[in-house]
Order: C-alpha cells, then sequence, then structure tokens
C-alpha cells in the first residue's frame, strides 16, 4: 500500500457506503453475501468480511439472524434546541425550547440524595462523599424518548431551602437560574462540552436503542459568581438527533 492509499477494506466499504447513501441499496435490502463481495471487487475472504464488520459499526447495516445482513432504515435526524437565552416566565426550559420547535416534550423525574462520587466532586467543586440531590430525567417527544439527564445539585447550597428538590415545591419543574435566584443565589455563567461515546446498556434501554450505538453527550455546568451550583450529564442518540445551539450576539 502506497502512501495515503486506503486499506482495500476501506475502500470497499466506502463503495458500499456510497451505494446505500444513494439509494442502490435501500433500507432493508440484503447486503451483498461476502462471496458476492469477494468476486465484484476482487478481494480475499478477510477483506469483505472486514469491510462488511465498518458497515456494522458504522450502524448502515444490521445481522439478521440466520438470515444475512441489511440495510438499516435510517431516521432523519431531528433537532434539539439549546439555547443561551432564557425569557423570564419561570417555565421548564427544555418545554420552552422545544415548543419553539414544533415538539411536544414532556419530562419523567426523580430525585434522591446520595455522596457525591469523585467526578461528580470535582465537576461542583466539593469534596468527593459531601451529600448531593441527584435527579433523573427522561424526556420525551410525543411519548418516544428523546433525551435522559442525570444532574447533581450540592445540598451545600440547597439544603433546607424551598428549592431543595428540582421537581418538587412552589418552584418545582423551573428552571435552575429561576430556582437558585429564589434562594439569592446568582447564577451568571454555564459551560457546556459536548462529547461523543457508545452508549452504555442502561441509556440505550431507555431510549429504545441498540448494543453498540452511539451518544451524545452534554456536561453541562452552572455557576454563581465561580461556584457551581448544578452539573448535569445529558445523553442524547446521535443516530436520531442533533443538538443544534441557539446563541445570542452581544
Amino acid at each position: 500500500m502506497t502512501f495515503g492509499e486506503q486499506p482495500a477494506y476501506l475502500r470497499v466499504a466506502s463503495d458500499l457506503r456510497e451505494k446505500i447513501a444513494n439509494g442502490l441499496l435501500p433500507p432493508h435490502t440484503r447486503l451483498p453475501s461476502q462471496a458476492r463481495i469477494r468476486e465484484e471487487y476482487g478481494v480475499s475472504d478477510t477483506v469483505a468480511l472486514e469491510a462488511r464488520k465498518v458497515l456494522m459499526a458504522e450502524g448502515l447495516v444490521e445481522g439478521r439472524s440466520g438470515s444475512g445482513t441489511y440495510v438499516r432504515e435510517r431516521p432523519v435526524p431531528r433537532r434539539i434546541a439549546r439555547s443561551g437565552y432564557r425569557p423570564p416566565t419561570g417555565a421548564n426550559p427544555f418545554r420552552q425550547e422545544q415548543a419553539a420547535d414544533g415538539a411536544r416534550g414532556t419530562w419523567e423525574s426523580s430525585s434522591e440524595q446520595e455522596p457525591a462520587n469523585a467526578v461528580v466532586a470535582a465537576r461542583l467543586g466539593i469534596e468527593p462523599g459531601e451529600r448531593v440531590m441527584r435527579t433523573r430525567y427522561v424526556y420525551r417527544d410525543a411519548g418516544e424518548p428523546m433525551m435522559l439527564s442525570t444532574s447533581w445539585e450540592p445540598l451545600s447550597v440547597t439544603g433546607r431551602t424551598p428549592v431543595m428538590l428540582p421537581e418538587e415545591g412552589p418552584l418545582g419543574g423551573c428552571g435552575v437560574v429561576e430556582r437558585m435566584a429564589a434562594i439569592d443565589v446568582v447564577v451568571d455563567n454555564v459551560v457546556e462540552e459536548v462529547g461523543a461515546r457508545p452508549g452504555l446498556a442502561e441509556e440505550l434501554l431507555a431510549l429504545g436503542g441498540v448494543p453498540g450505538h452511539v451518544v451524545m453527550v452534554v456536561e453541562r455546568t452552572y455557576y454563581a459568581s465561580g461556584r457551581a451550583v448544578e452539573t448535569a450529564d445529558v445523553v442524547v442518540p446521535a443516530d436520531r438527533y442533533r443538538i443544534a445551539y441557539h446563541l445570542p450576539v452581544r
């Protein structure tokens, strides 16, 4: 192989990928057999097998027991809106942003106190083992699970206050900014880091994905005068959604 030349299995995978994208191999069509790939491209069985593995890893095809390998139906990605703007209505930001895009957003949640592990403690700037309120959310659009979120708030900030439980009390269901303002904590900054990784088994089960699917993860932290008052992991299935940011220009 010369410098810059793709390995044979990648060239085969690239050609098959293009046929899938162009509709020459539409969804639910059986992928050419290993023997057919070997003959059509003039490659070895090993190369044909590796090319098929590439397409499976990319989620373009799926194996069906006793039947073969078939082209997967690819959903058209939809947007999940995130915004730097918060109207002063006190409503949940998720509901506001999804409503703006015509989505019918609902969510379920549960909260529980726990000691902060090392990762959460580092993000909140507290000592491992300090008590936090962990809240888990499942967000849905028209009943379909679209996003998971787990947030942690230090009880040194919210403990024994009316906003200790994010989804209960007089400000239950409001955003972090509004809830913190109610206890005289002024949120003035938020940091979001976006990455991707294979979904955990429990995440994919909740989101209706299959093993090996990739998820996008937004690590979000709210700050008040440099002190972290909430941090969260937002998990989104990458094959079905895109994260769209609407940021104000100042």
